[in-house]
C-alpha cells in the first residue's frame, strides 16, 4: 500500500514538469525503491528464515522428554518377595521405582535429590533383574531396596499421601527409562544414608574394587540428623555379640586401624581383630566410623554418618540440590566415570522377557 500511494504522487508531479529524458525520469522512482528494499524488505528476508529454522529445530529439551516418554519400562514387571506375608508382588516398573523412592528416601527432599535416587532405584532393579535366577526379583527389605505398596505409604503418611507422591512420580516420570551405566553396562547403584564427611571405597567395605565406587567428599551430611550417634554396650554383651572372650571389672585393650574415608577398617579387641564392617554389623552400629571408650563394665561407641559408606549419600545428594546441582550432576559425582542411558538401549532384554 505505501509504495503504491508514493508512485501515484510521482505520476502527478511528473506531468506538471517539462518532459525529460525517460532515464532520468525513471531514475527517482528507482532510487526510492531499492532504499525501501533494503531498509524493509531484506532484513525480513533475513530474520524471517532465522526464526523458521528455530521453529524447525527441535529443543533439546523436547527431545530428551520425548525419548523418555517413548520408553518402554512400563511394560517391564518386577516380581517382589514381600518379607511378612512371603507372597510375591507382580508390579510394573515405574510404579515399583515410585514405592521405593517414596520407601528410601524423605518426600521432602529436593526434587532434583528425588530424580537422583529414582535413578539410583531403577539402575539397581534393573541390573538385580538381569543377573537374577530366583523366582523373585527382590525382596521389600534393605537386604535389596526397601519397598512400600500403596496400603502401606497410605497409612504412613495420612492426609499428606496424596502431596508426596505426587512430588515423587514427578521425579521417577522425568527420569524414567533411564538407568546408569559404566561401560555401556548397568552399574550397581550402592546408595546410603549419611557420610562421614566421605563415602568410601568398594573394597573398604565389600572385597570387589569397582571403578564407580570411588571415595569422594561429601561435606554436605554434616547437616543430617543421622550424622552423630552413640551406643552404649555392657562388656558382656559386646563379648556375646562378637564371639569373642572379654572379661567385665578388667581393662579392654582396643586398637583401631583406619581406611582413607577414617572409617574403621579393623578393630583389635582383647586378642580377637574383626573388621570394621563385622563390628558395626554385629553390633548394630550406624557406621563403621566409630570410636570406643570403655567406662567401667561399658563400652561407648560414638558413630559418624549412618550407613555402608559406598555409593550415592542421600543427604549428600540433597545438600548438592540445594545448591543447585541437577540429578545428573549428582549422580554423576558421586558414581565416577558412568553415564545415563536408556533401559531401551542398554537391557533391551528385559522387555522381550516381560513380553
Amino acid at each position: 500500500m505505501r509504495q503504491w500511494s508514493i508512485a501515484k504522487k510521482s505520476k502527478k508531479i511528473r506531468n506538471l514538469r517539462p518532459k525529460r529524458n525517460r532515464l532520468f525520469t525513471i531514475t527517482p522512482i528507482l532510487v526510492f525503491l531499492c532504499i525501501f528494499t533494503t531498509v524493509t524488505i531484506i532484513p525480513t528476508l533475513i530474520v524471517i528464515p532465522t526464526k523458521s529454522d528455530e521453529q524447525l529445530k527441535p529443543a533439546k529439551e523436547e527431545i530428551e522428554i520425548k525419548s523418555k516418554q517413548d520408553s518402554q519400562s512400563d511394560a517391564i514387571t518386577v516380581s517382589v518377595m514381600r518379607k511378612q506375608t512371603n507372597d510375591i508382588e507382580d508390579i510394573p516398573l515405574e510404579t515399583y521405582v515410585s514405592y521405593v523412592v517414596a520407601s528410601e528416601m524423605p518426600a521432602e527432599f529436593e526434587l532434583e535429590a528425588l530424580k537422583a535416587q529414582s535413578l539410583t532405584a531403577r539402575t539397581y532393579i534393573v541390573t538385580q533383574m538381569l543377573h537374577n535366577k530366583s523366582e523373585a526379583d527382590v525382596t521389600d527389605t534393605t537386604s535389596d531396596q526397601v519397598y512400600q505398596n500403596e496400603t502401606e505409604l497410605r497409612k504412613r503418611w495420612g492426609d499428606t499421601y496424596h502431596e508426596k507422591m505426587s512430588k515423587i512420580h514427578k521425579a521417577v516420570q522425568a527420569t524414567k527409562g533411564e538407568i546408569l551405566t559404566y561401560n555401556e553396562t548397568p552399574i550397581f547403584p550402592a546408595y546410603f544414608s549419611t557420610s562421614n564427611g566421605y563415602t568410601e571405597n568398594s573394597e573398604d567395605y565389600w572385597e570387589n574394587k569397582l571403578p564407580y565406587l570411588r571415595s569422594v567428599k561429601s561435606p554436605w551430611d554434616k547437616e543430617s540428623p543421622k550424622f552423630l550417634d552413640q551406643k552404649t554396650l555392657s562388656i558382656q554383651e559386646v563379648s556375646q555379640l562378637l564371639n569373642i572372650p572379654l572379661q567385665p571389672g578388667t581393662t579392654i585393650p582396643i586398637e583401631l586401624t583406619r581406611t582413607k574415608s577414617e572409617r574403621v577398617k579393623n578393630l583389635k579387641i582383647g586378642d580377637q581383630t574383626l573388621t570394621g564392617r563385622d563390628v558395626r554389623e554385629r553390633l548394630d552400629l550406624r557406621s563403621n566410623d566409630f570410636t570406643v571408650t570403655q567406662k567401667g563394665d561399658y563400652l561407648i561407641f560414638k558413630t559418624k554418618g549412618y550407613g555402608h559408606g559406598v555409593g550415592m549419600s542421600q543427604y549428600g545428594a540433597n545438600g548438592m540440590a540445594k545448591e543447585g546441582k541437577t540429578y545428573d550432576e549428582i549422580v554423576k559425582y558421586y558414581y565416577k566415570d558412568v553415564e545415563i542411558s536408556l533401559i531401551d538401549e542398554t537391557a533391551p532384554t528385559l522387555l522381550t522377557k516381560n513380553n
